[in-house]
């Protein structure tokens, strides 16, 4: 075979794979239709079921954004219905009768007492291919503040009467609702510990209200619109909810919205692959720009090896500023003493060598030499007083004035230093 043949024959393999993939295509959009049609008979337009998702409620505990950080795995425009308080056969099956002519499926959270009064209406729930969870054994109104262990008698309570009624555990999903959505961490936590996923809601439309049916519809779909996605709650004892439902999904049906199924996960049915950030009501978007400040991370310092400091070497005398960052306190009203110099007060001085000694002066750099003259000799004025004296009598008068004379002869006078050892230069002088 050459090179011509077969390169022919490669090409028309290649179209009759092409031709066969084509019709197997067409084959699969025709038996979708057909499956289509037969899942919501007599009524082509129906809102119906766009998908079912399959949660693992161990990875997940806690679900609906009224009270956690958490909702389903929904894509823009998906709800999930959700009805509580059932089976009351005069409502609840009215319900089921509308649902079923849109071929829509919902969860329903079953009330453990009600379940052993109407076991067939929890049993027609399966039937109809809705998923049952439990709402506990009396619906109180008080799981947030009532002791553990009777909370957890209501939540058993309702297991046990709801599992009664539809025969097979296998059949009820580990899905509970607590009454009231009066939530407490010991309730939820005791659910989680049983693997039993928590449910809220993302909207309500207050059917449980004294409202009208139409006020319960605008509720409702106000509340969808502003949220884009979730899981709306409604009750199916209701007779407002009834009356309400049909403009509820035949809105929603023209609003573009698709209604979501929801599973539990089971060893035979795995779960739905999602990413964490689908289990945000409205995560957000890697493109979407913030509208705050990132937090500043950690400030870390850096190791001692990553910045060398500069060596000190003997020819090179550095000298260290160093800043002080301990303030010491005063006391109120002290005065403030002045700051710190950066540098240091004082330097210590380095030691000299011998041969960089300054020269010391002569002894006798200084001295003063001694003159051994003649004394210094001071004249001494004796008091003018001393001259003014009264006459004497005899004798007396006569040595007097011997003294007198002899003190007022002495012109010249030694001053202290310069006389002969043994002399003192005094003068004596007389009181007035």
């Amino acid at each position: 075979m050459n090179k011509v043949t077969t390169d022919r024959a490669r090409r028309l393999l290649c179209l009759s794979l092409l031709t066969g993939l084509t019709l197997f295509t067409a084959a699969a959009a025709s038996t979708t239709s057909a499956l289509s049609a037969e899942a919501c008979p007599g009524n082509p337009g129906a809102l119906g079921t766009s998908r079912t998702i399959v949660v693992d409620p161990r990875e997940h505990p806690k679900i609906g954004t009224m009270q956690y950080a958490e909702t389903l795995p929904l894509q823009d425009k998906e709800v999930v219905l959700t009805f509580d308080d059932g089976p009351i056969p005069k409502h609840s099956n009215a319900i089921l009768d509308i649902l079923a002519s849109e071929c829509v499926k919902a969860t329903f959270f079953i009330i453990g007492r009600m379940a052993k009064e109407h076991p067939e209406g929890v049993r027609k729930l399966i039937a109809l291919g809705h998923t049952v969870g439990t709402h506990s054994q009396n619906h109180p109104l008080s799981m947030n503040r009532m002791p553990i262990e009777k909370a957890q008698q209501e939540i058993e309570d309702g297991i046990a009467n709801t599992t009664a009624a539809l025969g097979d555990p296998a059949l009820l999903s580990p899905f509970f609702r607590i009454p009231g959505l009066l939530r407490a961490s010991v309730v939820e936590d005791y659910l989680a510990s049983r693997g039993i996923q928590t449910w809220s809601a993302d909207f309500p439309a207050d059917d449980w209200r004294h409202v009208s049916s139409q006020k319960v519809h605008d509720l409702a779909i106000s509340r969808i619109a502003a949220k884009g996605k979730g899981i709306l709650l409604l009750h199916d004892i209701q007779p407002r909810t009834v009356a309400a439902l049909p403009g509820i999904l035949r809105d929603l049906k023209a609003g573009g919205y698709r209604i979501v199924h929801v599973e539990a996960a089971t060893p035979d049915k795995p779960k739905t692959p999602t990413e964490p950030q689908q289990w945000q009501l409205h995560p957000v978007s890697e493109t979407v720009a913030v509208t705050r400040w990132h937090k500043v991370p950690t400030f870390a310092f850096a190791h001692d090896d990553m910045l060398p400091a500069p060596a000190i070497s003997a020819s090179d005398q550095m000298l260290s500023l160093t800043e002080n960052f301990d303030r010491m306190r005063r006391p109120r009203n002290a005065v403030p003493l002045p700051e710190q110099a950066p540098w240091p007060r004082a330097a210590t001085p380095h030691a000299m060598t011998s041969s960089a000694a300054l020269p010391v002066p002569a002894q006798d750099l200084f001295e003063l030499a001694e003159r051994h003259g003649k004394p210094i000799k001071a004249l001494v004025q004796l008091p003018h007083h001393a001259q003014q004296t009264a006459p004497a009598r005899g004798s007396d008068s006569d040595a007097i004035a011997k003294l007198i004379s002899i003190d007022a002869s002495a012109a010249r006078r030694t001053i202290p230093g310069a006389i002969p050892p043994g002399l003192h230069p005094t003068a004596v002088a007389a009181p007035h």
